[in-house]
């Protein structure tokens, strides 16, 4: 299927790692040329030459902290500098599983940590996204998409679960906002996803038990699992990818406002 994103111009917030680099080299692989933004430099300047290796698209490393406006709206208007214009954004930026302090007794929660958390994920999403949107808007054609996470409807995580959730509540409000100047707004829950992260923590969690990373693996997913999903695998970071892309193509007109979840089938709720 031709998505249609040959020759647009995409700025990955949260690009240099993870689920992030993943979706620049997918909507790389489709015609488009990436700006990959984050704070550390060396990491953005691997993967981009990565990411050009692969596709031959340009890929171009911004480094920047989402908690300053500054650096936001100078990061944004570069981007759209040097690509020439910009189509796509991607908030993927956040502090891996949250402040360590949330999960657990309120007791022990740490205010800083907790404050810092949604600094960085949800108000990072919003200053990216109002720095970008005047220039999708030139281009009377845009695509914004929140990368958010299940922990959103799962008790537990008191800064991992409440920063999903305010990334969804952001993701409909800017549809409303932006739809009459052809930009739509999603979000993706991913759930477990295998990243550059994973094989450590496996590691650990296989010391810990007395077995190998495969073991565990293998037992995280087995059906019986009440922490499995359906496909009884962890999902790829390129299977998260491959719905951003779609998210972000021509043939999505008709979604905007919306919520996919891409966990493999996770859990047993129904929504509707």
């Amino acid at each position: 299927m031709d998505l249609g994103l040959e020759g647009k111009f995409a700025l990955v917030a949260g690009g240099g790692r993870g689920i992030g680099k993943a979706i620049a080299l997918d909507l790389a692989r489709e015609g488009v040329d990436v700006v990959i933004a984050s704070r550390t430099k060396e990491q953005l300047e691997q993967s981009a030459r990565e990411i050009e290796d692969q596709t031959g698209r340009r890929a171009i490393p911004l480094v920047v902290d989402v908690t300053s406006r500054e650096q936001v709206d100078n990061m944004v208007q570069e981007a759209a500098n040097q690509l020439g214009g910009l189509h796509i954004l991607v908030n993927s930026a956040s502090l891996p599983g949250g402040s360590p302090t949330a999960v657990g007794p309120i007791e022990g929660l740490d205010d800083n940590e907790l404050l810092n958390d949604f600094d960085v994920k949800y108000v990072g999403a919003l200053r990216c996204a109002r720095a970008a949107i005047p220039f999708l808007k030139e281009q009377g054609w845009g695509r914004i998409i929140n990368i958010s996470g299940t922990n959103a409807r799962r008790a537990g995580n008191l800064s991992g679960g409440a920063r999903n959730t305010s990334l969804v509540h952001l993701t409909k409000t800017l549809a409303v906002q932006l739809g009459r100047f052809g930009i739509t707004v999603n979000c993706i829950h991913p759930g477990t996803t295998r990243t550059e992260r994973t094989p450590g923590l496996l590691e650990a969690r296989a010391r810990q038990l007395g077995i190998t990373a495969e073991e565990v693996e293998a037992k995280d997913f087995a059906p019986d699992s009440p922490n499995g999903n359906s496909i009884c695998r962890m999902v790829e970071a390129s299977e998260v990818a491959y719905v951003t892309s779609f998210l972000a193509s021509d043939k999505a007109w008709a979604i905007t406002g919306e919520l996919v979840v891409a966990n493999g089938g996770a859990g047993t709720s129904v929504y509707y």
